[in-house]
């Protein structure tokens, strides 16, 4: 057994969490979210798109077969309901817990303009308020973020195409804390934006990788939890310290902790490309990787594997925990 992380944050790496039934395979997993329960759903490109475990990685059930083009982005609100974002399709679906439709945002199959502004061309993730409402990223052919009430009247749209405050560059997640802040995944910007529930900008989050996603568990955790991805230009490639990784931050986007190697590397307790990351009532970590799109661009020299690591879970650990196991080759040294 391993271990990596640093200082207050070390976690146990659990290899092969996740028992699939005889056959199945999750191909890659975009998005993962917990529930009230610690149930782990993990919304993957396989033929069995929502895949239900408990903490222990026992599989559950699965839904969505033939519903999902391609899955991207999923949230578990205080409502008990799931916001299921398909980038392939266009559309946000409110599902209960059980795969049942009860809304669709969105026209099935039909992009708004490329850059319009307008829901949705290939949208990436969503949000709710503690007063129900909705905000959707529209990332991959748009620049904005869409406010929507929570019977899904749009409200308003903010965001365009740049690097200024309020404008972005693949907005690829969202997520509302428990003041109703609004942090806005601005991937290509390197980037978090945070901005009031009305849309205005308040102040940005630095000093990352090509963030892809972020969790902020809702009152029991005080920490912020970033996937990064790594760099996928020839001229950086090899590049140390961009990342893949994890990074643990203070709710004011403070860096207390890092996870994962300089370089992307696939083994356990490794990344080659994080999409999404959750937080369950242990603070231990589930992290979504989709490295079978991005193998080819990480590895350019390598032949992609039979199998690939798509999902992790890593345990954290306390004091009396931590002798037990020793550091893993993620494991960096404390600041």
């Amino acid at each position: 057994m391993t271990s990596l992380g640093e200082g207050a944050f070390r976690y146990r790496v659990e290899a092969g969490w996740g028992r699939l039934p005889p056959g199945w395979d999750l191909v890659e997993v975009a998005a993962v979210a917990v529930d009230t329960k610690d149930q782990i759903y993990v919304f993957n490109r396989g033929e069995h798109p929502m895949v239900v475990f408990d903490k222990h990685g026992n599989f559950l059930r699965s839904w969505g077969e033939g519903l999902f083009v391609r899955p991207h982005g999923l949230s578990f609100e205080e409502d008990g309901m799931l916001y299921c974002t398909d980038m392939g399709d266009h559309t946000v679906r409110r599902c209960t817990p059980e795969g049942e439709v009860k809304l669709v945002l969105g026209i099935p199959g039909s992009p708004s303009p490329f850059m319009s502004g307008k829901p949705f061309c290939r949208c990436t993730h969503s949000a709710m308020a503690s007063n129900g409402d909705l905000y959707v990223s529209d990332g991959y052919g748009n620049a904005a973020v869409h406010h929507f009430d929570p019977g899904g009247k749009l409200l308003r749209s903010w965001g365009e195409c740049g690097t200024e405050p309020g404008q972005f560059n693949v907005p690829h997640a969202i997520w509302c804390d428990e003041n109703d802040w609004i942090h806005v995944v601005d991937r290509e910007n390197h980037r978090i934006q945070v901005f009031d529930r009305h849309g205005r900008y308040e102040t940005q989050w630095n000093n990352l990788h090509r963030p892809m996603a972020l969790a902020l568990p809702h009152k029991r955790c005080p920490y912020c939890f970033i996937a990064e991805a790594p760099p996928e230009l020839g001229v950086n490639l090899e590049y140390p310290n961009l990342g893949p990784r994890v990074t643990i931050t203070d709710r004011n986007g403070r860096k207390l902790a890092r996870l994962g190697s300089s370089r992307p590397r696939h083994a356990p307790g490794e990344f080659v490309a994080p999409h999404d990351i959750a937080v369950d009532s242990e603070e231990s970590i589930y992290v979504a990787e989709v490295s079978r799109t991005a193998w080819p661009r990480v590895f350019p020299q390598a032949p992609l594997p039979d199998r690939l690591i798509t999902l992790q879970k890593f345990t954290r650990l306390g004091p009396e925990l931590e002798a037990e196991f020793k550091p893993g080759p993620g494991v960096r040294a404390s600041s």
